[in-house]
């Protein structure tokens, strides 16, 4: 059985995840094994809010190359997760704005 913490491994901070944060939309980089359901269970149970929906989307790792040396980022899995209406916001995001 996974945690919390095992499921929801970090918050991702651009520009445009920032954005929706007003529509108390947060994104998340998650276990790539985890579900909705599970997810949207780990972000209640961590930040003690009422999680409206999930959506996942699944980021290919891309090619990179430093001098002649050519590698491949990790794929990975993100989260946006939509609050209720009435659920208060998360705070850890709150200080970034």
């Amino acid at each position: 059985m996974k945690t919390a913490q095992d499921i929801i491994i970090a918050p991702v901070i651009t520009e445009k995840s920032m954005s929706g944060i007003a529509a108390k939309k947060y994104t998340f980089k998650v276990s790539k094994d985890a579900n909705k359901i599970e997810i949207a269970d780990a972000v209640e149970s961590i930040f003690k809010v009422k999680v409206a929906k999930v959506n996942t989307i699944s980021v290919r790792g891309r090619s990179r190359r430093v001098g002649r040396y050519e590698g491949k980022t990790a794929s990975w899995k993100k989260a946006v997760v939509t609050l209720t209406a009435d659920s208060k916001t998360i705070e850890f995001f709150d200080g970034l704005m």
